[in-house]
């Protein structure tokens, strides 16, 4: 009886050896499928997040446009409304930036 308890033994042993086998080689399958829908996943993100910053980007750009060309028409209009103030203002500004930038 010793003889058949140990062949049976031994069938069991390399029939779980080659299902653990097969069981290796389906979680490697699962991985490498996980791996690339995590880095299709990343790529998408990317590509979303892009897209956003970009249109982020260009929607400050205009409204910074826009502010920039509102100060230049309140400057024109008070250089018409008060031309000594801002020819004053013009030539004190100048006199500062000159001081800044000379070379002592």
């Amino acid at each position: 009886m010793a003889k058949s308890t140990t062949a049976t033994t031994t069938a069991d042993t390399s029939v779980s050896i080659d299902d653990l086998s097969a069981q290796i080689a389906t979680l490697k399958n699962d991985v490498a499928s996980l791996t690339a829908t995590l880095g299709q996943y990343g790529k998408a993100k990317t590509e979303e997040m892009r897209k956003t910053a970009t249109t982020t980007a260009h929607d400050l750009t205009d409204a910074g446009r826009a502010k920039a060309l509102e100060a230049q028409k309140q400057a024109e209009e008070f250089i018409i409304a008060q031309p000594a103030t801002a020819l004053g203002i013009a030539a004190g500004v100048g006199f500062l930036v000159g001081l800044v930038t000379a070379r002592r």
